[in-house]
């Protein structure tokens, strides 16, 4: 009996020695780890490609944080981003290839509201969990009075900013009368342009001018002259940097004396470099400062100009947290399902972002506030917060 015993433990030491070696032989490997796979849709070329690349960087800090930590939910993060190009077909042959190629359980992105929109259709119908953190349009998460059950957003929406502009002119600025030049080919300043519109007049303002221009009009002294006839308190410009530095430019040569004031897509240091002092003295909505004194947003600040050297803005500041937003719904479900991190996402509440604390309502829109910042000496300073 003892040396059947004896034989027992030579063939188990034996077979311990076996396993030991055939995990360490070249080109045997351990079964790989478990992971998550997301995307991001982001435009790193195009027209706005500043605006990508601060998406870009700050979803890659908030990846790499949760990476170090260990992953989501016993889960290692596996990334796969798509440049967009700012163009819809590029944004909705992103969404379609890092889904069905890639597996990819959840997105971030896009960025601006056109190319959103269609990603946003395909999620849906894909039933893939998508959040943006800086489409503002309102079809982002809900058309035809229909809510897109599996499409989220970080940032607050252009029926928001839009009345908040309004508000802010009409008692800050004290403006009676305002002209509103927009893009009728892009969906975010189309319609935050209405909004503004619709809630000025609801106020008591007037409006004296309200003319639209082409996706790639670069000219806009005939339109300009309109406005100046009009004499406007303020003029409303829904667009992007690079298109509100060329009017403000154009402005100003026409001798145009008002306010120039718009919405989040003032948000880029290009701004300046485009408009130089023709900007000077304008307002815009935004999602945050980094001005603010919320130890969130110093600790934000100082890591992003510690890597990149540049102070983030509101875009990576909102896609940082996005991503934070979709991670902490992965823990809460706890899961790599789609449907119920879907679900994680919906009954998120009281998450305390860089940009603030907010809770997502029916629509899949975070409730937050807004802050008003002022172009002076040719930089961006923080005015005001404005509470939903």
């Amino acid at each position: 009996m003892e040396e059947w015993r004896r034989n027992v433990r030579r063939g188990l030491s034996l077979l311990a020695l076996v396993v030991l070696l055939v995990g360490h032989f070249p080109g045997c490997k351990s079964p790989p780890a478990k992971e998550i796979r997301i995307g991001l849709i982001t435009p790193l070329s195009g027209d706005v490609k500043t605006f990508g690349e601060s998406v870009k960087n700050a979803f890659e800090v908030a990846v790499e944080e949760a990476n170090a930590k260990g992953g989501v939910a016993g889960m290692k993060i596996a990334t796969f981003l798509v440049d967009d190009k700012n163009d819809p077909t590029e944004a909705s042959n992103a969404a379609n290839f890092l889904i069905n190629q890639h597996g990819v359980k959840a997105i971030v992105g896009s960025v601006t509201s056109k190319t959103t929109i269609p990603v946003s259709d395909l999620a849906q119908s894909l039933r893939i969990p998508t959040i943006t953190g800086t489409a503002t349009n309102p079809k982002v998460t809900v058309a035809d009075g229909k809510r897109k059950e599996y499409m989220f957003r970080a940032c607050y929406t252009d029926s928001f900013q839009g009345t908040v502009m309004a508000k802010f002119a009409r008692g800050t600025l004290n403006a009676t009368t305002a002209a509103v030049l927009y893009d009728a080919s892009n969906d975010y300043s189309k319609g935050i342009a209405e909004v503004f519109r619709d809630a000025f007049v609801r106020m008591g303002g007037r409006v004296t001018a309200y003319e639209s221009y082409g996706k790639d009009d670069v000219d806009f002294s005939a339109l300009l002259t309109k406005v100046k006839a009009a004499k406007p308190d303020v003029l409303f410009l829904p667009d992007y940097y690079n298109k509100v530095g060329l009017i403000a430019k154009q402005a100003k040569e026409t001798g145009f004396p008002g306010a120039l004031i718009g919405p989040d897509g003032w948000d880029s240091p290009e701004l300046v470099k485009v408009a130089g002092d023709a900007i000077e003295g304008g307002y815009f909505s935004n999602h945050y400062s980094p001005e603010d004194t919320r130890p969130e947003v110093g600790n934000w600040v100082k890591k992003y100009k510690e890597r990149f050297q540049q102070t983030p803005d509101a875009l990576g500041t909102l896609a940082y947290d996005a991503t934070n937003m979709l991670l902490e719904a992965i823990r809460k479900a706890s899961s790599a399902d789609p449907g119920k991190i879907r679900d994680a996402l919906a009954s998120l509440s009281g998450f305390e972002g860089v940009t603030g604390k907010f809770t997502m309502d029916e629509h899949g829109d975070p409730i937050k506030s807004a802050v008003i910042i002022q172009i002076k000496d040719g930089k961006q300073k923080f005015l005001q917060v404005v509470n939903p």
